[in-house]
């Protein structure tokens, strides 16, 4: 399992993953961030299995999910989660 740490403005994105032909198989997303609904978290990690692990490919999927959940997640944009993820596969 991979595991990596990103300081985003408004807190620690904590993310451990597994990868399988270079897409995410297992993902877990934790830190001390607030996202609206609590819950969405875990749709999130879902909407990112099967994700190739490149930026361009996590960009899309995130933005899929806030456009599709209407998620909120004050002080951490798209960038920061591309960024945690990508920490983690090259880490």
């Amino acid at each position: 399992m991979k595991f990596a740490e990103f300081k985003a403005p408004k807190g620690v994105i904590k993310v451990e993953l597994e990868l399988t032909d270079d897409k995410i198989s297992r993902i877990m997303l934790s830190g001390d961030f607030f996202m609206y609904p609590e819950d969405a978290i875990e749709e999130l990690e879902q909407s990112l299995n099967g994700v190739k692990a490149d930026r361009d490919s996590l960009l899309a999927a995130v933005q899929r999910f806030y456009s599709s959940t209407g998620a909120q997640t004050p002080m951490i944009e798209l960038e920061h989660w591309v960024e945690a993820i990508l920490r983690a596969v090259g880490g």
